[in-house]
Protein backbone atom coordinates (compact mmCIF):
# COMPACT_ATOMS: atom_id res chain seq x y z
CA UNK A 1 0.00 0.00 0.00
CA UNK A 2 1.49 3.27 -1.11
CA UNK A 3 1.43 6.75 0.45
CA UNK A 4 1.86 8.86 -2.68
CA UNK A 5 -0.78 9.46 -5.35
CA UNK A 6 0.01 8.12 -8.77
CA UNK A 7 0.69 10.54 -11.63
CA UNK A 8 -1.75 10.06 -14.48
CA UNK A 9 -1.33 10.98 -18.12
CA UNK A 10 -4.53 11.05 -20.16
CA UNK A 11 -3.62 10.83 -23.82
CA UNK A 12 -5.85 12.49 -26.45
CA UNK A 13 -7.16 9.13 -27.74
CA UNK A 14 -8.14 8.04 -24.22
CA UNK A 15 -9.75 11.42 -23.55
CA UNK A 16 -11.78 11.16 -26.76
CA UNK A 17 -12.81 7.60 -25.96
CA UNK A 18 -13.98 8.59 -22.50
CA UNK A 19 -15.76 11.68 -23.83
CA UNK A 20 -17.70 9.56 -26.32
CA UNK A 21 -18.93 7.44 -23.33
CA UNK A 22 -18.08 4.35 -25.40
CA UNK A 23 -16.27 1.69 -23.34
CA UNK A 24 -12.57 1.17 -24.04
CA UNK A 25 -9.96 -0.93 -22.30
CA UNK A 26 -7.70 2.09 -21.77
CA UNK A 27 -10.51 4.26 -20.42
CA UNK A 28 -11.71 1.59 -18.02
CA UNK A 29 -8.15 1.00 -16.81
CA UNK A 30 -7.67 4.71 -16.18
CA UNK A 31 -10.91 4.97 -14.20
CA UNK A 32 -9.98 2.00 -12.01
CA UNK A 33 -6.42 3.22 -11.45
CA UNK A 34 -7.58 6.72 -10.49
CA UNK A 35 -10.08 5.30 -8.02
CA UNK A 36 -7.47 3.07 -6.41
CA UNK A 37 -4.88 5.81 -6.09
CA UNK A 38 -7.37 8.24 -4.59
CA UNK A 39 -8.60 5.66 -2.10
CA UNK A 40 -5.11 4.81 -0.83
CA UNK A 41 -4.25 8.48 -0.37
CA UNK A 42 -7.52 9.00 1.51
CA UNK A 43 -6.91 6.03 3.80
CA UNK A 44 -3.40 7.21 4.58
CA UNK A 45 -4.81 10.65 5.40
CA UNK A 46 -7.20 9.04 7.88
CA UNK A 47 -4.32 7.17 9.49
CA UNK A 48 -2.19 10.31 9.78
CA UNK A 49 -5.05 12.35 11.26
CA UNK A 50 -6.07 9.68 13.79
CA UNK A 51 -5.18 10.28 17.44
CA UNK A 52 -1.78 8.74 18.07
CA UNK A 53 -0.92 8.93 14.39
CA UNK A 54 0.99 5.90 13.21
CA UNK A 55 1.67 4.57 16.71
CA UNK A 56 -1.85 4.17 18.15
CA UNK A 57 -4.70 1.72 17.74
CA UNK A 58 -5.30 2.85 14.17
CA UNK A 59 -1.69 1.97 13.37
CA UNK A 60 -2.23 -1.54 14.74
CA UNK A 61 -5.22 -1.96 12.45
CA UNK A 62 -3.17 -0.72 9.51
CA UNK A 63 -0.40 -3.18 10.36
CA UNK A 64 -2.94 -6.02 10.19
CA UNK A 65 -4.04 -4.74 6.78
CA UNK A 66 -0.46 -4.78 5.55
CA UNK A 67 0.13 -8.28 6.91
CA UNK A 68 -3.01 -9.52 5.15
CA UNK A 69 -1.93 -7.84 1.92
CA UNK A 70 1.38 -9.70 1.96
CA UNK A 71 -0.54 -12.99 1.92
CA UNK A 72 -3.53 -12.18 -0.33
CA UNK A 73 -3.18 -8.76 -2.00
CA UNK A 74 -6.23 -9.04 -4.26
CA UNK A 75 -8.60 -9.79 -1.39
CA UNK A 76 -7.24 -6.92 0.69
CA UNK A 77 -7.48 -4.48 -2.19
CA UNK A 78 -11.10 -5.49 -2.65
CA UNK A 79 -11.81 -4.59 0.98
CA UNK A 80 -9.95 -1.27 0.81
CA UNK A 81 -11.48 -0.29 -2.52
CA UNK A 82 -14.98 -1.43 -1.67
CA UNK A 83 -17.34 1.52 -2.39
CA UNK A 84 -18.66 1.89 1.16
CA UNK A 85 -15.09 2.14 2.45
CA UNK A 86 -14.73 5.41 0.56
CA UNK A 87 -17.83 6.87 2.19
CA UNK A 88 -16.50 5.92 5.62
CA UNK A 89 -13.03 7.32 4.89
CA UNK A 90 -14.27 10.70 3.63
CA UNK A 91 -16.68 11.12 6.52
CA UNK A 92 -14.06 10.02 9.06
CA UNK A 93 -11.46 12.43 7.72
CA UNK A 94 -14.00 15.25 7.83
CA UNK A 95 -14.86 14.47 11.44
CA UNK A 96 -11.21 14.18 12.46
CA UNK A 97 -10.61 17.72 11.22
CA UNK A 98 -13.87 19.18 12.58
CA UNK A 99 -13.56 20.97 15.95
CA UNK A 100 -17.14 20.10 16.87
CA UNK A 101 -19.65 17.44 15.94
CA UNK A 102 -19.80 13.65 16.12
CA UNK A 103 -16.64 11.71 16.88
CA UNK A 104 -14.91 9.91 14.05
CA UNK A 105 -15.68 6.21 13.72
CA UNK A 106 -12.10 4.93 13.84
CA UNK A 107 -13.31 1.54 15.01
CA UNK A 108 -14.39 0.86 11.46
CA UNK A 109 -10.74 0.78 10.42
CA UNK A 110 -10.45 -2.27 12.65
CA UNK A 111 -13.43 -3.81 10.86
CA UNK A 112 -11.67 -3.24 7.54
CA UNK A 113 -8.53 -4.90 8.89
CA UNK A 114 -10.43 -7.90 10.27
CA UNK A 115 -12.36 -8.34 7.02
CA UNK A 116 -9.09 -8.23 5.09
CA UNK A 117 -7.44 -10.72 7.44
CA UNK A 118 -10.40 -13.10 7.22
CA UNK A 119 -10.40 -12.97 3.44
CA UNK A 120 -6.61 -13.42 3.33
CA UNK A 121 -6.89 -16.50 5.55
CA UNK A 122 -4.18 -15.46 8.00
CA UNK A 123 -4.05 -16.14 11.73
CA UNK A 124 -4.81 -13.05 13.81
CA UNK A 125 -6.35 -11.74 17.02
CA UNK A 126 -8.28 -8.50 17.30
CA UNK A 127 -10.84 -6.97 19.62
CA UNK A 128 -13.55 -4.71 18.19
CA UNK A 129 -16.68 -3.09 19.58
CA UNK A 130 -19.94 -3.83 17.76
CA UNK A 131 -22.32 -0.93 17.19
CA UNK A 132 -25.96 -1.55 18.04
CA UNK A 133 -25.30 -5.23 18.52
CA UNK A 134 -23.75 -5.62 15.07
CA UNK A 135 -20.26 -5.63 13.66
CA UNK A 136 -20.06 -4.76 9.97
CA UNK A 137 -17.22 -6.42 8.07
CA UNK A 138 -16.93 -4.80 4.61
CA UNK A 139 -17.34 -7.18 1.64
CA UNK A 140 -18.36 -9.99 4.01
CA UNK A 141 -21.47 -8.87 5.89
CA UNK A 142 -22.45 -8.60 9.55
CA UNK A 143 -21.63 -10.42 12.77
CA UNK A 144 -24.36 -10.41 15.42
CA UNK A 145 -22.68 -11.43 18.68
CA UNK A 146 -24.89 -12.98 21.38
CA UNK A 147 -23.65 -10.63 24.12
CA UNK A 148 -22.95 -6.90 24.27
CA UNK A 149 -19.48 -5.51 24.78
CA UNK A 150 -16.11 -5.93 23.04
CA UNK A 151 -15.81 -8.87 20.67
CA UNK A 152 -12.65 -10.97 20.41
CA UNK A 153 -12.03 -12.03 16.82
CA UNK A 154 -9.77 -14.62 15.22
CA UNK A 155 -9.44 -16.30 11.84
CA UNK A 156 -12.30 -18.64 12.92
CA UNK A 157 -14.79 -15.85 13.64
CA UNK A 158 -16.53 -15.86 10.25
CA UNK A 159 -18.74 -18.83 9.50
CA UNK A 160 -21.43 -18.23 6.84
CA UNK A 161 -23.44 -21.13 8.27
CA UNK A 162 -23.53 -19.66 11.78
CA UNK A 163 -26.89 -17.98 12.60
CA UNK A 164 -24.90 -15.08 14.11
CA UNK A 165 -23.39 -14.40 10.69
CA UNK A 166 -25.26 -12.45 8.03
CA UNK A 167 -23.36 -12.67 4.72
CA UNK A 168 -23.55 -9.94 2.09
CA UNK A 169 -25.83 -10.92 -0.77
CA UNK A 170 -24.11 -11.44 -4.12
CA UNK A 171 -26.12 -10.80 -7.27
CA UNK A 172 -26.12 -13.36 -10.11
CA UNK A 173 -22.69 -13.41 -11.69
CA UNK A 174 -20.90 -13.54 -8.36
CA UNK A 175 -18.93 -10.28 -8.17
CA UNK A 176 -21.41 -7.42 -7.70
CA UNK A 177 -22.85 -7.24 -4.20
CA UNK A 178 -26.37 -6.16 -3.36
CA UNK A 179 -25.36 -4.17 -0.30
CA UNK A 180 -28.16 -3.71 2.22
CA UNK A 181 -25.87 -4.23 5.24
CA UNK A 182 -22.82 -1.94 5.30
CA UNK A 183 -23.51 1.10 7.53
CA UNK A 184 -21.59 3.30 5.08
CA UNK A 185 -23.25 2.06 1.90
CA UNK A 186 -24.87 5.50 1.46
CA UNK A 187 -24.77 8.84 3.19
CA UNK A 188 -27.62 7.85 5.49
CA UNK A 189 -25.63 8.98 8.52
CA UNK A 190 -25.47 12.53 7.16
CA UNK A 191 -28.47 14.79 7.69
CA UNK A 192 -30.19 15.70 5.51
CA UNK A 193 -29.40 12.63 3.43
CA UNK A 194 -29.35 13.27 -0.36
CA UNK A 195 -30.47 9.68 -0.90
CA UNK A 196 -31.81 7.08 1.48
CA UNK A 197 -30.74 3.47 1.34
CA UNK A 198 -33.26 0.74 1.99
CA UNK A 199 -33.07 -1.23 5.20
CA UNK A 200 -32.01 -4.87 5.15
CA UNK A 201 -34.06 -6.74 2.60
CA UNK A 202 -35.98 -9.94 3.20
CA UNK A 203 -35.09 -13.15 1.30
CA UNK A 204 -38.03 -12.31 -0.97
CA UNK A 205 -36.50 -8.89 -1.61
CA UNK A 206 -33.16 -10.49 -2.48
CA UNK A 207 -34.84 -12.88 -4.89
CA UNK A 208 -36.66 -10.02 -6.59
CA UNK A 209 -33.36 -8.21 -7.07
CA UNK A 210 -31.73 -11.36 -8.40
CA UNK A 211 -34.44 -11.63 -11.05
CA UNK A 212 -34.25 -7.96 -12.03
CA UNK A 213 -30.45 -7.95 -12.09
CA UNK A 214 -30.23 -11.08 -14.22
CA UNK A 215 -32.79 -9.65 -16.64
CA UNK A 216 -30.98 -6.31 -16.87
CA UNK A 217 -27.63 -7.97 -17.57
CA UNK A 218 -29.22 -10.16 -20.23
CA UNK A 219 -30.53 -7.05 -21.98
CA UNK A 220 -27.20 -5.25 -21.70
CA UNK A 221 -25.33 -8.23 -23.11
CA UNK A 222 -27.83 -8.56 -25.95
CA UNK A 223 -27.98 -4.90 -26.96
CA UNK A 224 -24.59 -3.51 -25.95
CA UNK A 225 -21.96 -6.12 -25.09
CA UNK A 226 -19.27 -3.53 -24.48
CA UNK A 227 -21.36 -1.67 -21.91
CA UNK A 228 -22.24 -4.94 -20.21
CA UNK A 229 -18.53 -5.64 -19.84
CA UNK A 230 -17.85 -2.12 -18.61
CA UNK A 231 -20.58 -2.46 -16.00
CA UNK A 232 -19.03 -5.67 -14.71
CA UNK A 233 -15.58 -4.09 -14.42
CA UNK A 234 -16.59 -0.78 -12.84
CA UNK A 235 -19.54 -1.72 -10.64
CA UNK A 236 -18.71 -3.47 -7.35
CA UNK A 237 -21.96 -2.96 -5.46
CA UNK A 238 -25.58 -1.95 -5.89
CA UNK A 239 -27.34 -0.32 -2.94
CA UNK A 240 -31.15 -0.64 -2.91
CA UNK A 241 -32.91 2.70 -2.51
CA UNK A 242 -35.64 3.03 0.06
CA UNK A 243 -39.24 2.80 -1.07
CA UNK A 244 -40.72 6.04 -2.33
CA UNK A 245 -37.44 7.21 -3.88
CA UNK A 246 -38.16 9.66 -6.69
CA UNK A 247 -35.03 8.73 -8.62
CA UNK A 248 -34.37 5.47 -10.43
CA UNK A 249 -30.74 5.67 -9.44
CA UNK A 250 -27.97 7.77 -7.98
CA UNK A 251 -24.19 7.79 -7.69
CA UNK A 252 -22.22 9.11 -4.72
CA UNK A 253 -18.73 10.41 -5.60
CA UNK A 254 -17.34 9.02 -2.34
CA UNK A 255 -18.65 5.53 -3.13
CA UNK A 256 -16.67 4.88 -6.31
CA UNK A 257 -17.86 1.66 -7.91
CA UNK A 258 -21.36 1.71 -6.44
CA UNK A 259 -24.81 2.61 -7.74
CA UNK A 260 -27.90 3.28 -5.70
CA UNK A 261 -31.00 2.01 -7.45
CA UNK A 262 -34.60 1.28 -6.69
CA UNK A 263 -36.32 -1.91 -7.68
CA UNK A 264 -37.46 -1.66 -11.30
CA UNK A 265 -38.17 -3.82 -14.31
CA UNK A 266 -35.07 -5.14 -16.15
CA UNK A 267 -35.30 -2.70 -19.11
CA UNK A 268 -35.37 0.28 -16.74
CA UNK A 269 -32.64 -1.18 -14.52
CA UNK A 270 -30.38 -1.76 -17.53
CA UNK A 271 -30.79 1.89 -18.52
CA UNK A 272 -30.16 3.02 -14.94
CA UNK A 273 -26.91 1.06 -14.84
CA UNK A 274 -25.73 2.58 -18.12
CA UNK A 275 -26.59 6.07 -16.87
CA UNK A 276 -25.03 5.80 -13.42
CA UNK A 277 -21.80 4.11 -14.52
CA UNK A 278 -21.09 7.19 -16.63
CA UNK A 279 -21.30 9.45 -13.59
CA UNK A 280 -18.64 7.32 -11.94
CA UNK A 281 -16.38 7.52 -14.99
CA UNK A 282 -16.63 11.29 -15.25
CA UNK A 283 -16.00 11.71 -11.52
CA UNK A 284 -12.78 9.72 -11.83
CA UNK A 285 -11.64 11.72 -14.85
CA UNK A 286 -12.33 15.00 -13.05
CA UNK A 287 -10.05 13.84 -10.24
CA UNK A 288 -7.05 14.03 -12.57
CA UNK A 289 -8.12 16.64 -15.15
CA UNK A 290 -9.63 20.10 -14.80
CA UNK A 291 -12.43 20.42 -17.35
CA UNK A 292 -13.76 23.80 -16.20
CA UNK A 293 -13.30 26.51 -13.59
CA UNK A 294 -16.98 27.36 -12.99
CA UNK A 295 -18.39 27.56 -9.48
CA UNK A 296 -21.43 25.69 -8.21
CA UNK A 297 -23.99 28.40 -8.93
CA UNK A 298 -27.12 26.83 -10.51
CA UNK A 299 -27.88 28.85 -13.63
CA UNK A 300 -28.32 26.44 -16.56
CA UNK A 301 -31.38 24.77 -18.06
CA UNK A 302 -31.21 20.98 -18.27
CA UNK A 303 -34.04 19.22 -20.14
CA UNK A 304 -33.96 16.26 -17.74
CA UNK A 305 -34.44 18.45 -14.65
CA UNK A 306 -36.83 21.17 -13.53
CA UNK A 307 -34.31 23.04 -11.38
CA UNK A 308 -31.39 25.17 -12.63
CA UNK A 309 -28.08 23.32 -12.77
CA UNK A 310 -24.48 24.40 -12.23
CA UNK A 311 -22.08 23.75 -15.08
CA UNK A 312 -20.73 20.63 -13.36
CA UNK A 313 -24.24 19.20 -13.03
CA UNK A 314 -25.07 20.05 -16.64
CA UNK A 315 -21.91 18.36 -17.86
CA UNK A 316 -22.58 15.24 -15.80
CA UNK A 317 -26.17 15.07 -16.98
CA UNK A 318 -25.26 15.50 -20.64
CA UNK A 319 -22.52 12.88 -20.36
CA UNK A 320 -24.77 10.26 -18.77
CA UNK A 321 -27.60 10.95 -21.21
CA UNK A 322 -25.24 10.73 -24.18
CA UNK A 323 -24.46 7.16 -23.11
CA UNK A 324 -28.17 6.44 -22.72
CA UNK A 325 -28.89 7.74 -26.23
CA UNK A 326 -26.27 5.37 -27.60
CA UNK A 327 -27.59 2.45 -25.59
CA UNK A 328 -31.19 2.96 -26.76
CA UNK A 329 -30.02 3.32 -30.35
CA UNK A 330 -28.36 -0.10 -30.16
CA UNK A 331 -31.40 -1.56 -28.41
CA UNK A 332 -33.61 -0.19 -31.19
CA UNK A 333 -31.48 -1.88 -33.83
CA UNK A 334 -32.21 -5.15 -32.03
CA UNK A 335 -35.94 -4.42 -32.13
CA UNK A 336 -36.49 -3.43 -28.49
CA UNK A 337 -39.98 -2.01 -28.08
CA UNK A 338 -40.05 1.78 -27.64
CA UNK A 339 -36.28 2.07 -27.99
CA UNK A 340 -36.33 4.43 -30.99
CA UNK A 341 -38.59 6.85 -29.09
CA UNK A 342 -36.28 6.73 -26.06
CA UNK A 343 -33.24 7.29 -28.25
CA UNK A 344 -34.81 10.22 -30.10
CA UNK A 345 -35.99 11.93 -26.92
CA UNK A 346 -32.70 11.57 -25.05
CA UNK A 347 -30.53 12.46 -28.01
CA UNK A 348 -32.58 15.61 -28.60
CA UNK A 349 -32.03 16.59 -24.97
CA UNK A 350 -28.27 16.11 -25.23
CA UNK A 351 -28.09 17.96 -28.55
CA UNK A 352 -29.90 20.92 -26.98
CA UNK A 353 -27.33 21.48 -24.23
CA UNK A 354 -24.11 20.59 -26.06
CA UNK A 355 -23.80 24.09 -27.63
CA UNK A 356 -23.98 25.64 -24.14
CA UNK A 357 -21.32 23.28 -22.86
CA UNK A 358 -18.98 23.69 -25.82
CA UNK A 359 -19.04 27.49 -25.77
CA UNK A 360 -18.94 27.99 -22.01
CA UNK A 361 -16.29 30.63 -21.21
CA UNK A 362 -15.02 28.74 -18.15
CA UNK A 363 -14.09 25.54 -19.97
CA UNK A 364 -10.40 24.71 -19.91
CA UNK A 365 -8.63 23.63 -23.11
CA UNK A 366 -9.06 20.05 -21.90
CA UNK A 367 -12.73 20.77 -21.28
CA UNK A 368 -13.11 22.06 -24.82
CA UNK A 369 -11.50 18.90 -26.20
CA UNK A 370 -13.76 16.77 -24.03
CA UNK A 371 -17.04 18.48 -24.98
CA UNK A 372 -16.02 18.58 -28.65
CA UNK A 373 -15.56 14.81 -28.53
CA UNK A 374 -18.95 14.46 -26.85
CA UNK A 375 -20.50 16.46 -29.70
CA UNK A 376 -18.74 14.28 -32.28
CA UNK A 377 -20.22 11.17 -30.64
CA UNK A 378 -23.68 12.72 -30.67
CA UNK A 379 -23.39 13.74 -34.32
CA UNK A 380 -22.22 10.24 -35.31
CA UNK A 381 -25.67 8.98 -34.31
CA UNK A 382 -26.90 10.46 -37.60
CA UNK A 383 -25.54 7.35 -39.31
CA UNK A 384 -28.41 5.29 -37.85
CA UNK A 385 -31.38 7.64 -37.42
CA UNK A 386 -34.81 6.62 -36.13
CA UNK A 387 -37.46 5.91 -38.74
CA UNK A 388 -39.73 8.72 -39.84
CA UNK A 389 -39.55 12.11 -38.18
CA UNK A 390 -39.14 10.85 -34.60
CA UNK A 391 -35.91 12.75 -33.99
CA UNK A 392 -37.21 15.99 -35.52
CA UNK A 393 -40.36 15.72 -33.41
CA UNK A 394 -38.25 15.15 -30.32
CA UNK A 395 -36.18 18.25 -31.11
CA UNK A 396 -39.33 20.32 -31.42
CA UNK A 397 -40.59 19.02 -28.07
CA UNK A 398 -37.28 19.90 -26.40
CA UNK A 399 -37.39 23.39 -27.90
CA UNK A 400 -40.88 23.93 -26.49
CA UNK A 401 -39.74 22.73 -23.07
CA UNK A 402 -36.76 25.08 -23.17
CA UNK A 403 -38.89 28.11 -24.02
CA UNK A 404 -41.35 27.25 -21.25
CA UNK A 405 -38.52 26.85 -18.73
CA UNK A 406 -36.95 30.19 -19.57
CA UNK A 407 -40.36 31.82 -19.33
CA UNK A 408 -40.41 30.63 -15.72
CA UNK A 409 -36.76 31.63 -15.15
CA UNK A 410 -36.36 34.86 -17.14
CA UNK A 411 -33.41 35.98 -15.03
CA UNK A 412 -31.42 33.00 -16.37
CA UNK A 413 -32.37 33.37 -20.04
CA UNK A 414 -29.42 34.04 -22.36
CA UNK A 415 -29.53 37.06 -24.64
CA UNK A 416 -32.08 36.55 -27.40
CA UNK A 417 -33.85 33.69 -25.64
CA UNK A 418 -37.59 34.08 -25.45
Amino acid sequence: MTDAPAAFTVTPPVLRALASTEPSAEGTRLVRDVRRSKRLVLLRAVLDAAPGGRSGEAADHWALLEEAERHEPDAVRDVLHYPATGVWAEETLRRLHAPHGPAADLGHLGALAVAAALRAGIAFKATLRPVGGRLALPTLGLLRPPRPGPLALTERSWDPDDPATLPLHLLPGGRTALDDLDPYRALGHVRPAPVRAARRLTPKGHKRWDTQWAGALTLLERYDTARAGETGLLLRSVVPLAGGSRSNGATLPAAAGSVLARTQAPPALAATLVHEVQHGKLTALADVLTLHTADGTPRHWAPWRTDPRPLEGLLHGAYAHLALAGYWQRAALFGARGAWAQHARIRAQVAAVLPVLRTHPQLTPTGHAFTDAMAAAEQAMDELPPPGDQYAAARRAVDRARRAWYAEHPELAPAGQG
